[in-house]
């Protein structure tokens, strides 16, 4: 079994990070959690939100694993996060990642369930900071056992293609692509799928303006450490091309 403590504890134990437990809610008995940590760039007046979200499918931990580290280099780097607020959130599935499965305890797919007025704890306790953090994008770790490549999903914002090009170039300095025309049951196109599942982890459909909306897949049967390598380079390329996008829509 895995130990989410054991993820998250050294999260804990940064300095300056800030964390919190989201919940309790509970399961056969047992309290669980959702923990939230927060970059935010203290020279910024108004920093740009963003949510990141990992293992929301259990199995899936190398999305836990980059958030872990996307922060842990922000924190060393913070000149990485300029003008941003970020809010990772590395396991949104705790009970699936302490059992190394897909579904929760309770044996829902979490990533199917949003916005269809969920009976799941979880589910609800991300669709209230999805309503009520503002983000101005939302970007979704995971991995795919049938993909040999890194591949990404684009919604929202028109810009959002802008955003994923660029991070699946430098991803695949570690990984292959997925350059598929068919990619899990999706049309495709340079490793970009533009068609997701009903119920994934979205913005309300209220909200304005738009976020930018981006679901990364790894290849989950490649070693580990590639997979959390090339989802931190991704990460890293995403604020850099947005902030780049939003310094220059203030500049026209």
């Amino acid at each position: 079994m895995r130990s989410l403590d054991e993820l998250i504890a050294p999260l804990q134990a940064i300095r300056g990070l800030q964390s919190k437990l989201l919940g309790p809610f509970e399961v056969n008995g047992r309290k669980y959690f959702l923990p939230r940590f927060t970059f935010r760039d203290r020279k910024a007046d108004e920093p740009i939100r963003i949510g990141i979200f990992g293992a929301i499918h259990g199995d899936e931990p190398a999305g836990a694993h980059a958030i872990s580290r996307l922060l842990t280099d922000l924190m060393a780097q913070p000149e990485l996060g300029e003008n941003f607020e970020i809010h990772g959130y590395p396991v949104c599935n705790p009970t699936g990642f302490e059992d190394n499965t897909r579904c929760s305890r309770e044996g829902r797919d979490l990533n199917r369930e949003f916005w269809k007025l969920s009976p799941s704890p979880e589910v609800q306790i991300l669709e209230n900071e999805l309503r009520t953090q503002h983000f101005r994008g939302l970007i979704q770790l995971h991995a795919d056992d049938t993909s040999e490549g890194i591949y990404g999903f684009v919604r929202g914002a028109t810009l959002t293609a802008n955003l994923l090009r660029p991070a699946l170039h430098e991803a695949g300095r570690i990984l292959p692509r997925n350059n598929n025309a068919l990619i899990d049951g999706f049309a495709a196109r340079d490793g970009m799928v533009y068609e997701v599942y009903e119920g994934v982890l979205a913005a309300p459909v209220e909200v304005e303006p738009l976020p930018f909306e981006i679901i990364l897949e790894t290849p989950q049967l490649a070693p580990m450490d590639l997979q959390v390598a090339a989802l931190n380079a991704a990460l890293k390329t995403i604020l850099k091309e947005y902030r780049g996008m939003v310094s220059f829509a203030q500049n026209i």
